[in-house]
């Protein structure tokens, strides 16, 4: 890749390895959280988004390579709503299928450095408590149930 170009590399990794161990860059440990954790930190990350909305560098990208905090704004609003539709198919069907989703694609077919920040903010706080809503309602299972 050029490095002069402002392209965000696309991530190739398959992140389902954190399932299986902590990730070395942020310490994330899927298997330590339990269902009932899940929605409360949902929500304490969409509240955190308030302080990231009142920057003056929020559509400047640290580098050209590295996404604005507008852009990283877009795609959690985006994941948000994927996970939403993804557990709802797993609370309605067994063995569901998920269709893939290119987050690089999207983040560039959505001009997610071009969207308007009031709409963003809004639009991922609605995403994120909708998201936290539904895993309130996820059943509780015991581990190794």
């Amino acid at each position: 890749m050029d490095p002069a170009s402002d392209d965000i590399a696309p991530d190739t990794k398959d992140w389902t390895w954190v399932l299986d161990q902590p990730c070395p860059e942020c310490a994330y440990v899927a298997d330590s959280y339990l269902i009932a954790d899940l929605a409360p930190a949902t929500r304490r990350t969409v509240a955190a988004w308030q302080e990231v909305f009142a920057r003056p560098e929020l559509r400047q990208r640290p580098r050209p390579q590295v996404w604005s905090p507008l852009e990283y704004a877009c795609h959690v609003r985006d994941v948000y709503g994927l996970f939403a539709e993804r557990i709802t198919l797993m609370l309605e069907q067994d063995n569901p299928q998920f269709a893939n989703w290119d987050q690089d694609a999207t983040a560039v077919a959505e001009r997610y450095g071009e969207q308007e920040p009031t709409r963003v903010f809004e639009q991922l706080t609605d995403a994120g408590h909708a998201l936290a809503d539904l895993l309130d309602d996820v059943p509780q299972r015991r581990p190794n149930a």
